[in-house]
């Protein structure tokens, strides 16, 4: 496994990682959730990403059962929660990003994960309805505590980040060290547009999620045999429009073609396209089946196959490159 600093803080994560939306608590069984924590740990991976809204608040409890049975060392893993969208109970003060319900949700997702203290902890989307300096105040006062070791954001734009981070200066405070946005061969605008003065100036770290386009870029839908994917869950419609439109399907079949031309299978070769960018931190994973996570944790024996002409045929067959504006 490779490690790589998220951001310019000094902690170390393991360039994949392994995340519970969708599957802990929902589409899997603990039994197998168990197995997939134990094989991406023995793999080397040492974050596991998960959140207050995931299967509300059940996913939190399945991986806090898992860590706690494991009793892997502390100082051996790291785990994030996230606050916004709230548990089963969405009262006026338990969603969203007050002062309260930051703090009250970390203490519920302490309690759920079984664990002292987070290690990440996530502004899951921004919150208009409350100030930016509550909610980086909130952060601060936890962080204090002991509570939480660093913190970030998730599909936040980069001028609510950079606000986030003017508000912490301002009040010598402890700004955003990370941000979690979506990152693929179909969604790249935020990572390599967006954000680079942030990576820039900021030093911001990433964990990027739906590295595989929610498995559109999986080879499931290429190879013809999706079926039963999350994509088909209930409530999932609006991901399934977007994600299986014809457009991105096109593309997708021809980048299989160039992925057979390498040998290499069409979710690893995109991972490791992900990867190749400096400014992620880590890549994390979504699985449901132990056979899928132990392929994919493979992916850096890809990267060398990565070499500036493969990485041109790519652009060539995606043509998802965000034009950068001209000065």
């Amino acid at each position: 496994m490779e490690y790589r600093r998220l951001g310019k803080s000094g902690l170390q994560l393991s360039a994949l990682s392994l995340g519970s939306w969708l599957t802990f608590g929902n589409q899997i069984s603990d039994k197998v959730a168990d197995e997939l924590m134990g094989i991406a740990y023995d793999a080397g991976v040492n974050f596991f990403d998960n959140a207050e809204g995931y299967a509300e608040g059940k996913s939190e409890e399945v991986m806090g059962k898992i860590i706690k049975a494991h009793q892997w060392e502390r100082e051996s893993y790291v785990v994030s929660s996230k606050v916004f969208f709230g548990t089963e109970n969405k009262g006026p003060n338990r969603t969203g990003l007050s002062r309260k319900h930051v703090i009250e949700a970390c203490h519920a997702a302490l309690k759920r994960l079984q664990v002292d203290y987070l290690d990440l902890y996530f502004c899951h989307r921004p919150d208009k309805n409350t100030p930016i300096e509550e909610t980086v105040w909130a952060m601060n006062t936890l962080l204090q505590q002991g509570k939480i070791l660093y913190w970030g954001t998730s599909e936040w734009s980069a001028a609510e980040i950079l606000e986030a981070i003017r508000v912490a200066r301002q009040y010598h405070l402890v700004g955003p060290t990370m941000e979690q946005p979506q990152y693929n061969l179909l969604e790249r605008n935020k990572l390599e547009n967006e954000y680079l003065l942030l990576f820039k100036e900021y030093g911001l770290g990433t964990t990027i999620w739906s590295p595989l386009a929610s498995g559109l870029l999986s080879g499931k839908y290429t190879a013809g045999d999706a079926k039963d994917t999350r994509l088909d869950m209930k409530g999932m419609e609006w991901l399934k429009e977007s994600a299986l439109a014809e457009e991105k399907l096109a593309k997708v079949k021809k980048l299989q073609t160039l992925a057979d031309e390498l040998n290499v299978p069409l979710a690893k070769l995109s991972l490791a396209w992900c990867l190749k960018n400096p400014n992620v931190s880590t890549v994390i994973l979504g699985a449901s089946k132990t056979e899928q996570l132990k392929e994919n944790l493979t992916t850096l024996n890809v990267l060398p196959l990565l070499t500036d002409e493969v990485m041109e045929e790519i652009e060539g067959v995606m043509e998802t490159k965000p034009i950068l504006p001209q000065f």
